[in-house]
């Protein structure tokens, strides 16, 4: 096997990592799940002002809604929002594990591709050329002591 095969197996490696990547992000917060979150955002914007503004007219015109509280419409408007929080809370550790598994998945061919390197320098490196670096490395050590 050649060092061009060992190129194109390499390259074919890093295709395959990234098209799975790719997936993994579309299922966490690709380009749908913006679209998803705008709607949904805009959705809880328009209810709240919505209650916000039934509630202040109502004041304002002094109506009495029987079986209505006067705090009702507020009370909607936080429970709505602390969903909305929940929601965000939940959204966000989803992110942050795919964020550690990402620098999980680095960290690991960082240290794969450490191993190869020491590897491969005990292979190539002649045995005069190891002695001599061990000879140096002992004598440095030695002279700053």
């Amino acid at each position: 096997m050649n060092e061009t095969d060992i190129l194109k197996e390499e390259l074919e490696h890093y295709k395959k990592e990234k098209e799975k990547v790719r997936k993994i992000i579309g299922q966490i917060g690709g380009t749908t799940s913006i679209k998803h979150d705008r709607r949904v955002n805009i959705i809880f914007l328009i209810i709240v002002i919505s209650l916000f503004l039934f509630d202040v007219l109502r004041e304002l015109l002094h109506l009495q809604i029987s079986g209505y509280s006067s705090n009702l419409a507020i009370e909607l408007a936080l429970l709505l929002v602390s969903v909305k929080i929940i929601w965000m809370i939940n959204k966000q550790s989803k992110i942050d594990h795919f964020q550690f598994w990402v620098l999980n998945s680095i960290e690991f061919q960082i240290n794969n591709m450490a191993k190869r390197m020491r590897e491969n320098e005990q292979t190539f490196i002649p045995p005069e050329q190891k002695d001599h670096r061990k000879s140096s490395a002992g004598a440095g050590s030695s002279g700053q002591s």
